[in-house]
């Protein structure tokens, strides 16, 4: 499934990545995680321009459930029965150096599959770079900006949400509206690393919303 040829050339890949072998791996997965979390750095292909990647997200930040800055982004988690935070910072050497504060290790894939998406690292800018620059109008512009990427979403049903708030009124308001639904349905956050990030709640769920009246947090009920 990893797209091996053999046990022995995946094994001995892993030992060069990781400086262990899978089963001693797989035992401290069962083991619990500090309170100081677990670190990665993921690699993107440069350029990279943090900048207008932190300032769209510090735009839409909902409090309480996320805390964007324009050095870092946090954000509480909730995957299975696990909850937690996870703090992202860019790094050196082309990487975005990823702190996830989570109760159970088995969850550890998921959270770097939603950060690469939520920070857009499997896009090619070079590729993307050659091809907007045939356009006449828009080689100046990506010649200017170059590293531009597209943000993308924690999770679906977030993402659903954040779209129908977001209707008719500002990002300022549709963030707001965020805050309170959180507030008022979001599941508490209880993970110290999360009170240490000024974070306590986590993004409601369809079964938390459901039923609720969701009006009462000043949303208009023809929406």
């Amino acid at each position: 499934a990893s797209g091996f040829g053999s046990v022995r050339r995946f094994n001995e890949t892993f030992q060069q990545l990781f400086r262990r072998p899978p089963a001693a791996f797989r035992r401290e997965s069962d083991a619990p995680v500090g309170l100081e979390g677990v670190t990665l750095r993921l690699a993107y292909r440069p350029p990279y321009e943090w900048e207008a990647m932190a300032s769209f997200l510090m735009a839409r930040a909902i409090p309480g459930v996320e805390r964007a800055e324009a050095t870092s982004y946090a954000r509480t988690l909730k995957l299975g029965g696990s909850t937690g935070a996870v703090l992202v910072e860019p790094d050196r050497g082309q990487r975005l150096r990823v702190t996830a504060h989570i109760t159970d290790l088995k969850v550890l894939p998921e959270v770097i599959r939603r950060v690469r998406r939520v920070f857009d690292l499997a896009a090619d800018p070079q590729a993307i770079g050659n091809h907007l620059s045939g356009d006449p109008l828009l080689a100046p512009l990506v010649a200017a900006r170059p590293g531009l990427r597209a943000p993308g979403a924690w999770e679906g049903f977030e993402l659903a949400v954040r779209a129908i708030l977001g209707q008719q009124v500002s990002v300022s308001a549709a963030r707001t509206l965020g805050g309170r639904m959180a507030e008022t349905f979001g599941e508490p956050c209880d993970h110290p690393a999360a009170a240490g990030l000024g974070l306590t709640r986590c993004f409601p769920t369809p079964d938390r919303l459901a039923g609720q009246a969701i009006a009462e947090i000043g949303m208009p009920r023809s929406r």
